[in-house]
């Protein structure tokens, strides 16, 4: 099996196709294997890569909870495109990824072409904050005490995810079957020490604010908890559009994925033609150009109107 070390730990990751590389970061409940759908369609134009982060087996578990963390999330994407020499990439992550792509876009804008950042914002909104430390503490407690069969039917049944149950019976199984065999460990100490502890989106807004990348914030309309922090990412990312998929949940790449793959693919075709923008400040001045000669032409026709027509 190929990895990659961080600093210790062995990152399991698979590549498939060529061209420009799209690193795929998986979410909590779930590891590299949610981007089949997504790798077998990119790859024919790509170099698609996945990975497990720390904690999801075949890649290390470390038993120290202090080998955790969004920061070490960060890293570990770092250490992946130096071990396979890229310089620049895509990042596309859903939720726990989303956020790592997005921290990643922070620290090292240079090394990214573009971020897909689906389902981000768990947690983030002011006025879900207490809930959710309260919640991710529970939730770490019982992965430990109740094991992963109770909570990974547990998890596939929340309302954010129960969606990919009646629209595609054979994918949430899947997704169920391989929570199941996920380490208990890994992802306690995944909950504790990146989901409780990261940053809120919402208190980075300035950060964001100053961030120039080409950003495709793309959301299920029934992901409740994401919703209103992607509103607020879409105002203050200057250069990223908000795609919101109808009568869908959490994991929007499982559900729809043709819509998924079709969004993603004309997000990235825009970036690379250089036809993906925010504000047109050409179009803006045109305007405000167009609006002074309609003010000026007005003027004349007010002027003119006043005088004395020859019979």
């Amino acid at each position: 099996m190929p990895y990659i070390d961080a600093a210790g730990v062995k990152l399991y990751f698979e590549e498939t196709g060529e061209g420009h590389p799209i690193i795929f970061l998986h979410e909590l409940g779930a590891d590299s294997r949610e981007w089949e759908n997504q790798v077998r369609y990119f790859s024919r134009a790509f170099r698609c890569i996945t990975f497990n982060a720390r904690g999801y087996p075949p890649s290390d578990v470390p038993e120290e909870p202090a080998l955790y963390g969004w920061q070490l999330a960060v890293d570990d994407i770092d250490v992946l495109m130096r071990g396979l020499v890229i310089e620049r990439a895509d990042l596309v992550g859903l939720s726990m990824g989303g956020y790592a792509a997005l921290q990643f876009g922070l620290r090292y804008p240079e090394r990214v072409s573009a971020i897909v950042a689906a389902g981000v914002g768990s947690g983030s909104a002011p006025s879900q904050r207490d809930d959710w430390l309260r919640e991710t503490s529970i939730l770490a407690r019982a992965f430990i005490e109740r094991g992963m069969d109770a909570m990974a039917r547990k998890m596939a049944h929340r309302r954010t995810r129960v969606q990919l149950k009646y629209k595609d019976t054979r994918s949430w199984q899947e997704f169920m079957e391989r929570l199941r065999h996920h380490s208990q460990r890994g992802i306690s100490n995944t909950m504790v020490r990146c989901q409780a502890l990261r940053p809120p989106l919402h208190d980075l807004r300035d950060q964001f604010s100053k961030m120039r990348l080409p950003v495709l914030l793309a959301l299920g309309d029934e992901d409740a908890p994401c919703l209103e922090t992607n509103l607020m990412l879409k105002t203050v990312l200057q250069n990223a559009g908000l795609w919101i998929c109808p009568n869908t949940g959490h994991t929007i790449n499982l559900e729809e994925p043709t819509a998924f793959n079709a969004q993603v693919d004309c997000f990235l075709a825009a970036v690379e033609r250089g036809s993906w923008r925010r504000g047109y400040p050409a179009i803006d001045q045109t305007i405000g150009k167009t609006h002074d000669r309609r003010t000026n032409a007005d003027a004349v026709f007010h002027s003119t109107s006043n005088t004395p027509t020859a019979s």
